[in-house]
């Protein structure tokens, strides 16, 4: 089984990666929690990155806002594949954090999904995983699959409640 590690800054970043947890846990991903700040503990954070592909870990994801150091951190300590999560915060609602990870210097690389997209660092993580783990391809192909087929379902039932009516009346016109 793959194992993840995701690392968080604070607790309180612990609700907005709820899809990141739930997406892993439903492709049979294992993966550790850790809570490791940049800023307020740098030497746990490098302690944990050189070891982390000794303890077994194949990827790791960080969620951050504001500054959003933790994922280019996390990558300067280790060749294992980085998704950097960015975190919305009050200030700036994440394009901070967002700007942060995704504008890394040439040589260190950081995957970025969107701000709060924990669900698109599990995908990521899980078809980056794949190269490895060749079940984990069909899993994502059968979940991509019952995604289609939940939308032509909603899209069904949308048809059969009127709004198409509703739509071609008031759908914007170019």
């Amino acid at each position: 089984m793959p194992k993840t590690a995701i690392l968080l800054g604070s607790d309180s970043d612990l609700p907005l990666m709820k899809d990141c947890f739930k997406t892993l846990e439903s492709l049979g991903i294992d993966f550790q929690v850790e809570l490791l700040s940049a800023h307020r503990m740098p030497e746990y954070v490098s302690a944990f990155a050189l070891e982390a592909e000794k303890k077994g870990f194949e990827l790791i994801i960080a969620g951050a806002g504001l500054a959003a150091h933790l994922p280019g951190v996390v990558a300067a300590y280790t060749v294992l594949p980085v998704i950097g999560v960015p975190l919305k915060s009050k200030s700036l609602d994440g394009l901070d954090a967002l700007l942060s990870i995704v504008q890394m210097p040439p040589g260190i690389p950081v995957a970025t999904v969107g701000i709060n997209n924990s669900k698109n660092a599990a995908l990521l993580a899980a078809a980056i995983l794949s190269l490895k783990h060749p079940e984990l391809r069909e899993k994502l192909r059968r979940s991509r699959e019952s995604n289609k087929k939940a939308l032509l379902s909603r899209n069904e039932q949308l048809k059969k409640s009127g709004w198409e009516k509703y739509l071609r009346k008031n759908w914007r016109k170019t």
